[in-house]
């Protein structure tokens, strides 16, 4: 683990309850927590503006905050000193994760440069707020059990934030899908195909949706790159991140966030508009540039 990820893991952390450190505020009749920081009192708006979204800046957007995968790009990044908002139906749930966070995994996290707001990625109006033209990169990773989330959360979600974006002009994106998604299927595990077909099927088909947002639907013109992932663990970063063409091993949670930090950061990512498989495993290693550009190994 770098330095810098060490002492964000060390940070003394405060329960979400408001207090003087953490505050909870309506803008609008919208929750915004941010953690760590007060939040300025609204400015009062005429009839004409309060119909348009209040936004908030950050240079990375994060949706699935709370799931996993999501959770460990927001601590990375954070560790970067970047500026992190992410969008969260229970705020309470964004918290440090296992595999970056150490002990403190579980907690709230303590750090003025991010901001939870209480939303639903399925509501256009809500994604609206943590899009803005200050916006530099966004991380898509986004669960959940479809009786909880429903059928089409992902393809519904994903197209908020894709109009979004357009709108905004914002074009780096790293959208977390699955191994076995789209084209990939041939390179899940046997034991993996058989749920893709039977218990897993309808969410499934909203990734393969989801994935055709951005291949050949309103998303073709961003800067994006799909992330299938092998199986996900949960503990910290191995450093060792394989875009492979064969069937897929296991990966941490921590290396998928290196790898979708990597796609929305690098300036030359190699790649952008692709469908890159990753496992910690077997295939050619990439290895996140800490200069200009993206560096490889074969």
């Amino acid at each position: 683990m770098s330095s810098a990820m060490k002492t964000c893991s060390a940070m003394r952390v405060q329960t979400a309850t408001p207090s003087a450190a953490t505050k909870v505020r309506s803008i609008n009749g919208t929750p915004l927590l941010s953690v760590g920081r007060k939040v300025a009192a609204p400015r009062r708006l005429s009839l004409d503006s309060r119909r348009r979204a209040v936004q908030v800046s950050a240079s990375i957007t994060v949706f699935g905050g709370s799931g996993g995968t999501g959770s460990e790009v927001i601590y990375q990044a954070l560790a970067q000193g970047e500026s992190v908002v992410t969008l969260a139906r229970d705020p309470a749930k964004v918290v440090i994760p296992p595999g970056s966070g150490g002990d403190d995994a579980g907690k709230p996290f303590n750090n003025d440069k991010l901001t939870i707001l209480k939303g639903d990625v399925t509501n256009p109006a809500d994604v609206a707020k943590v899009v803005t033209a200050d916006t530099t990169g966004v991380v898509i990773s986004l669960g959940g059990k479809t009786k909880d989330v429903g059928p089409t959360m992902l393809t519904d979600g994903t197209s908020n934030v894709i109009a979004a974006m357009n709108e905004q002009g914002v074009k780096r994106v790293a959208c977390v899908t699955s191994i076995g998604a789209g084209d990939s299927k041939d390179q899940a595990p046997f034991f993996f195909k058989v749920l893709m077909f039977t218990v897993m099927k309808s969410i499934f088909n909203d990734k393969n949706n989801q994935e055709a947002l951005f291949m050949n639907g309103p998303g073709k013109d961003l800067d994006y790159t799909i992330v299938r992932p092998g199986g996900l663990g949960t503990g910290p970063a191995t450093g060792e991140i394989n875009v492979i063409d064969g069937e897929a091993g296991n990966i941490e949670r921590a290396d998928v966030a290196t790898f979708c930090l990597g796609a929305i950061q690098d300036e030359s990512f190699p790649y952008l508009k692709q469908t890159p498989c990753i496992s910690s495993v077997e295939g050619t290693s990439w290895v996140k540039d800490r200069g200009d550009k993206s560096m490889f190994e074969a």
